[in-house]
C-alpha cells in the first residue's frame, strides 16, 4: 500500500477486506477484482454520472481501462469507517488510471455476505482538473435519477441512522448550534473541495450557520439519501434540490459517547463559481 491507512473508525473485517480489495485491484487482477462484488453489484460515479448497473458491464469497465494503467499505479484507501453491511472508504487513485490527475474520493460501500452490492464514489471534479472533465462528464440530464439506495435498506447501525438523522435535520434547517451539539468538544470538520477545516464545537457551529446555503449539504431542500456505517464510523450521501450541487457525501467518525469527532464532506467543486469558495474560505477564516 501507499500509506498507512486509518482504520480506528471501522472494524478490522471491513478493513481487511477493503485493503484486499484495493491491493488486487492496484495489482490490475481483473478476476480477482470482480470477485469481491456481488452478481447484482451496481457502481456509479457521482460526479461523472457512470452508472454501470450489472455485475458485467463493470467487467467491462475494468477490462478495459486496467491494461493501459500505468506501472507502479496504484488506487489504494487512506481512511475507513464503517463495518461489512457498509462503509465509507476515502481512497486515491494514481494519476493515469483514469485521467491525467490524481482522483481523491470518498466512496459509498454496501456489502452482503462479505460482496459489494452497491459502490457510488464522489469526488472533487475542481480538484481533478476542469480541463479534464471534458469528456467524460455525461450531460446533466443523463444522471441517474436514484442511486440504487432502495436496494440496500438497513445496512446501517441504529446509532449511526440516529447521528445521521439529527445532524442532517439541524443543517436542514440552518441550526448550526443544533447541529454544534452533535460534536465532540474538540471535533473537526473538513469540507474537501473547499479546503476548510475548523476545530473545536463552537467554531464549527458558528461556522455552520454562517455557511448556510453555501455548503450543499446546509439549507432548504437538502436531504439524507442513504446512511451508512456503525457506532465507529460512517456517514451519508445527501441530495439537494435547491443548489447548484445536487449529491454529495459526508463522512462522520463517532467518539465512544456516539459524539461526532471528525466530519469529512466530498461533492463536486467543479459545479460552484470562484465566489462561492472564497465565501466558504473568508467565513472559515472569520472563525
Amino acid at each position: 500500500m501507499h500509506t498507512a491507512v486509518d482504520a480506528f473508525h471501522a472494524t478490522l473485517e471491513v478493513t481487511e477486506r477493503l485493503v484486499r480489495f484495493f491491493k488486487t485491484k492496484s495489482a490490475q487482477d481483473l478476476a480477482g477484482t470482480m470477485a469481491f462484488f456481488a452478481r447484482r453489484a451496481r457502481y456509479i460515479d457521482a460526479t461523472l454520472g457512470w452508472d454501470l448497473g450489472s455485475w458485467s458491464e463493470l467487467h467491462a469497465f475494468f477490462a478495459q481501462y486496467m491494461p493501459g494503467w500505468p506501472k507502479n499505479s496504484a488506487s489504494y484507501p487512506v481512511r475507513i469507517l464503517g463495518d461489512l453491511r457498509s462503509a465509507v472508504v476515502f481512497f486515491t487513485d494514481t494519476a493515469g488510471l483514469f485521467g491525467p490527475s490524481e482522483l481523491r474520493l470518498a466512496g459509498a460501500v454496501d456489502f452482503e455476505r462479505g460482496l459489494i452490492t452497491r459502490q457510488v464514489d464522489y469526488w472533487d471534479g475542481r480538484h481533478f482538473g476542469l480541463e479534464n472533465l471534458a469528456g467524460l462528464q455525461m450531460p446533466t440530464d443523463q444522471f441517474p435519477a436514484e442511486f440504487g439506495e432502495k436496494a440496500v435498506t438497513g445496512t446501517s447501525s441504529v446509532i449511526m441512522r440516529r447521528v445521521v438523522r439529527d445532524l442532517a435535520g439541524s443543517l436542514s434547517r440552518g441550526d448550526g448550534a443544533g447541529a454544534a451539539r452533535l460534536f465532540s468538544p474538540d471535533a473537526v470538520f473538513e469540507d474537501a473541495p473547499s479546503h476548510v477545516r475548523i476545530e473545536g464545537r463552537r467554531a464549527i457551529g458558528a461556522y455552520l450557520t454562517d455557511a448556510v446555503g453555501l455548503l450543499p449539504y446546509t439549507g432548504a431542500g437538502t436531504a439524507v439519501r442513504h446512511a451508512l456505517g456503525n457506532e465507529l464510523g460512517g456517514g451519508f450521501e445527501f441530495t439537494a434540490s435547491e443548489g447548484p450541487v445536487p449529491r454529495g457525501i459526508v463522512g462522520l467518525e463517532l467518539d465512544r459517547w456516539q459524539r461526532i469527532s471528525r466530519l469529512t464532506a466530498m461533492w463536486d467543486g467543479s459545479l460552484v463559481d470562484d465566489a462561492t469558495l472564497l465565501s466558504l474560505a473568508q467565513r472559515a477564516i472569520e472563525r
